[in-house]
């Protein structure tokens, strides 16, 4: 795909709309999508306010909607940052004492055997996010489990309750 800065915001919609670009294309052409998609009405990923486990005036913690495990959650900053080399000290500290903490929850939650963290903010832009994977007993260990593929995401109310209760505490 060609450079998309040279779009307004309008075509870029229809563009979107009609399928001819991506998340992918936006990152190639050095447009954070996540920030996008935010001043947008969630035009890219979709409404995600169902899966929303926990948001505060820093970070948005929701369940992934194509994930690779079942409890996939993604822990992604409010403010745009490239990705962990930029944000600061402070927001660091949050980020992953927070991560930790949502690890073990998911792992009681979801009764998997342990829940892997992940940071690849890649390509000319991307916005700062983690992403947090179950791994299941019957499943082997290592980094496949990073690239397992995706499905579509099953709605577990009382599974995204817990989850919202939890990390109250």
């Amino acid at each position: 795909m060609e450079d998309l800065k040279k779009y307004s915001k309008e075509e870029l919609i229809k563009l979107i709309k009609e399928n001819k670009i991506t998340f992918v294309d936006f990152t190639d052409s050095g447009i954070c999508p996540t920030c996008f998609d935010r001043e947008n009405n969630n035009i890219l990923y979709g409404n995600n306010k169902d899966k929303i486990i926990y948001e505060d005036e820093d970070i948005e913690c929701f369940l992934v909607g194509n994930p690779r495990a079942n409890g996939h959650t993604a822990i992604s900053s409010k403010k745009h940052y490239k990705d962990m080399m930029d944000i600061d000290d402070e927001l660091c500290k949050k980020v992953f004492t927070f991560s930790k903490k949502l690890m073990n929850i998911i792992k009681e939650v979801y009764g998997s055997e342990s829940v892997y963290l992940c940071t690849m903010c890649d390509g000319p832009m991307n916005h700062f996010h983690i992403q947090l994977i179950p791994r299941y007993s019957n499943e082997k260990r290592g980094s496949k489990n990073f690239v397992k593929p995706r499905f579509n995401y099953v709605e577990d109310k009382e599974k995204l309750e817990r989850l919202r209760e939890l990390i109250k505490e």
